[in-house]
């Protein structure tokens, strides 16, 4: 058995490992601490639970203790990245809790709350930053940011951060870093696609995989109950009520594929005497605070999530997962499971799975290589189910829910969308704001989005012809700007040309009357790449 006394840590943070309760490294600790020690890229890989924050986050602090300097403005000499708001929130309350007896400062920013705030928390600069992606471009946009001084690069759910969705944000940090740097890329999963892409990232570096990928942990009860989609609901709120009512259930998550599923469910559980709260790209930063905080301290028992709050949220007396939907993306069941059974408590997850979820759930008995246990409907189950209430809903509402949960669907194929894809952190495509829809660049619209993804790749506009008003009435305005200075046929004239057997050469303003092009009663001046390459 080894000891963090071992592995060659500073003492203030042995201190700081004890007065947490911490005295055991586990297997990725003990393997990828003093390869981190010693300035070795690392591409580590273990099961979700087992401790990948501490095992990247202590050897990295041991680094930047033992080798003091002046914090520079606006800038940092650690960088972690995250796919979710709530995963940075997490990594940087551990950081800071391990680095209680370092002076070491840690800094921690994401999408959702205002931009400008945090941009003054950086100016005098910090050791430690925790980012989303999308807000950690925004502050480097506003010049209130350089990673210029970045000497530790850490990748936190790499497989996620590295999938299509992420990869050109990534690329662009990745430029903006020093050559000379560590990198370390932690994550529970990672395709082989992936980590060849992550090559390009990180030079020669040490592979810790403690336990097969994909696997979940041992101290968990994977049940599966096959049941008509429609009859999910009742199911869940039966089991969900009973389970409170005894005591067997402490803390339960619920994942569903959609955002406007997970608030369904809340009105159903609500309706019958459930405490739930729903956690998705929808909700506002602080209502994704406040359902969090009160699941973690117990005030509200069931927490209703899309595959946001899949990765890397830890939060102790998880009894309970319920895949209400089963993901699309095999390795999401991997990190849903994984929320409950952590730091040795055992743990139960049950997955509903409708006739047509049943390919789904064969890809994870295959990438699991566990075949689920089914577990049979309750007795009297059509019974108890015909005596729950429903929720009090217009027409209106019910027909507005369809539309969504149709434009939600829509979002769940294609590579971009299949749960590791899209634009953020988690699965699910549109549904979960791991996409193009929401979280994915930290709240930003998508056109923003776009503008981003593609700055500096269009192609320059073609060149345009010289532009008059040949009337210059104040009513009519200019003639498009944007239409190019050559013959048209007879018959396409613009409006308000004059036919041609009634012009003149007299018709065309004299030189000091034009107005400006798309000025003045025309059409606005364009803007963006076009309006600059002309």
């Amino acid at each position: 058995m080894s000891y963090f006394s071992d592995l060659g840590l500073a003492e203030p943070l042995l201190r700081a490992l004890e007065a947490k309760g911490y005295s055991d490294p586990t297997p990725i600790q003990t393997q990828a601490i003093p390869a981190l020690l010693q300035g070795r890229d690392i591409l580590g890989i273990a099961q979700t639970g087992t401790g990948k924050t501490a095992a990247f986050s202590l050897p990295s602090l041991h680094r930047l203790a033992a080798n003091p300097k002046a914090r520079n403005n606006a800038a940092c000499r650690m960088l972690v990245l995250s796919p979710t708001r709530e995963l940075a929130a997490q990594i940087a309350e551990n950081m800071r809790g391990y680095a209680k007896y370092l002076n070491l400062s840690v800094q921690c920013v994401f999408g959702g709350v205002p931009v400008g705030k945090q941009a003054r928390a950086l100016v005098p600069g910090c050791d430690i930053l925790v980012a989303t992606p999308g807000r950690l471009l925004d502050l480097i946009d506003q010049r209130a940011l350089t990673l210029r001084h970045v000497e530790i690069f850490v990748l936190d759910e790499a497989d996620q951060m590295m999938d299509l969705g992420f990869i050109v944000p990534l690329k662009r940090v990745a430029n903006l870093l020093p050559k000379d740097r560590q990198s370390l890329f932690f994550s529970a999963t990672m395709p082989k696609a992936i980590a060849d892409l992550g090559k390009q990232f990180i030079s020669n570096p040490v592979r810790v995989e403690v336990t097969p990928q994909a696997t979940t942990a041992e101290r968990i009860e994977q049940w599966v109950t096959f049941i008509n989609q429609s009859e999910k609901q009742a199911l869940l709120t039966l089991r969900l009520k009973a389970g409170l009512a005894d005591n067997s259930i402490d803390r339960a998550l619920v994942f569903t594929r959609t955002k406007h599923g997970a608030d369904r469910v809340v009105r159903h559980l609500a309706t019958a005497g459930v405490n739930a709260a729903a956690i998705h790209g929808n909700k506002s930063q602080a209502q994704r605070t406040a359902a969090l905080l009160g699941f973690r301290k117990g005030s509200i028992p069931v927490l209703v999530a899309t595959d946001i709050a899949a990765r890397g949220i830890d939060v102790s007396g998880v009894s309970h997962v319920f895949n209400f939907e089963l993901p699309n993306v095999p390795e999401q069941y991997v990190h849903r499971i994984g929320r409950t059974a952590r730091a040795g408590a055992d743990g139960i997850a049950l997955s509903f799975c409708a006739p047509d979820e049943k390919p789904y759930l064969r890809d994870i008995e295959r990438l699991t290589g566990v075949k689920l246990d089914p577990m049979p409907l309750p007795e009297n189950f059509q019974q108890e189910a015909a005596r729950l209430p429903l929720p009090v809903r217009k027409p209106a509402e019910a027909e507005q829910d369809a539309r969504r949960e149709a434009r939600d669907a829509r979002g769940r194929g294609g590579p971009a969308a299949r749960g590791q894809g899209g634009r953020g952190a988690g699965g699910g495509g549109r549904n979960n704001n791991q996409s193009r829809g929401g979280q994915g660049r930290d709240g930003r619209s998508r056109d923003a989005q776009a503008r981003e993804s593609y700055r500096g790749e269009r192609p320059a506009a073609p060149q345009r012809g010289p532009v008059f008003n040949p009337l210059g009435n104040e009513g009519r305005g200019a003639v498009e700007a944007t239409r190019p200075a050559t013959a048209r046929p007879a018959g396409d004239r613009p409006r308000g040309e004059r036919p041609q057997g009634e012009r003149s050469g007299g018709d065309r303003r004299p030189q000091g009357d034009r107005r400006p092009r798309g000025n003045g009663g025309g059409r606005p001046q364009q803007r963006g790449p076009a309006a600059r390459a002309n």
